[in-house]
């Protein structure tokens, strides 16, 4: 799965890009401002594939100055499929964070990194999933607990599942290099808090 183009799991062309985009906002897009997003394709392919999807109803036009508009139609009988499959990204972290809160061991702090965080995933990406655990944890239970998640994410998503780990003495050692870093910078949280990660590394400069 591409996180960043969720409708190419089922379509792998521009209405599926042009879908997810409308089905994200509420508001309407011209063909330009839709262009000034899906810049990877041209402003001609993008008006063709709206004009498409308004002759089958689930994209609504309306002529606007010299211009048309258009919004996903929200009363469609396709709508809530498209809707939901252009969220695949935040159902993902939430189902990460209700299990993560469900271990019995949970991880003092864990994101999603890498590709899946920056927007850039290809369908062979890997998933990238960082886990530090307090340093006390039992380690076969929370091998066990790893295990299990990495099978159930790769099952959800089609991606291998590469979990990064650490516990926080290591964190504190200096361990994982420029990775906290970009996990601080862009990825995203699925338990715990960046505040707290954000701390661990201005500590260790000191």
């Amino acid at each position: 799965m591409q996180l960043n183009h969720p409708l190419a799991t089922i379509t792998p062309t521009l209405d599926g890009d042009v879908l997810a985009l409308l089905a994200q906002h509420e508001a309407a897009f011209t063909t330009g401002q839709m262009h000034r997003v899906l810049t990877r394709y041209s402003e001609e392919g993008i008006r063709k594939v709206l004009i498409r999807l308004t002759r089958q109803g689930v994209v609504h036009s309306e002529r606007v100055g010299n211009a048309y508009s258009y919004r996903l139609n929200r009363d469609h009988l396709a709508a809530g499929p498209i809707v939901e499959m252009a969220h695949l990204p935040r159902t993902l972290l939430h189902r990460l964070e209700e299990r993560l809160e469900g271990w019995a061991f949970p991880p003092v702090y864990a994101a999603v990194f890498g590709s899946a965080a920056r927007g850039t995933m290809t369908a062979d990406s890997d998933l990238d999933l960082l886990l530090v655990r307090a340093d006390d944890t039992p380690l076969p239970s929370w091998e066990e607990q790893v295990a299990a998640l990495s099978t159930d994410v790769t099952r959800w998503t089609g991606n291998d599942t590469r979990p990064l780990e650490y516990t926080v003495s290591e964190l504190a050692a200096g361990g994982a290099g420029p990775v906290l870093h970009d996990v601080l910078e862009e990825g995203l949280t699925v338990a715990g808090s960046r505040a707290w990660l954000n701390r661990q590394l201005r500590e260790r400069k000191h």
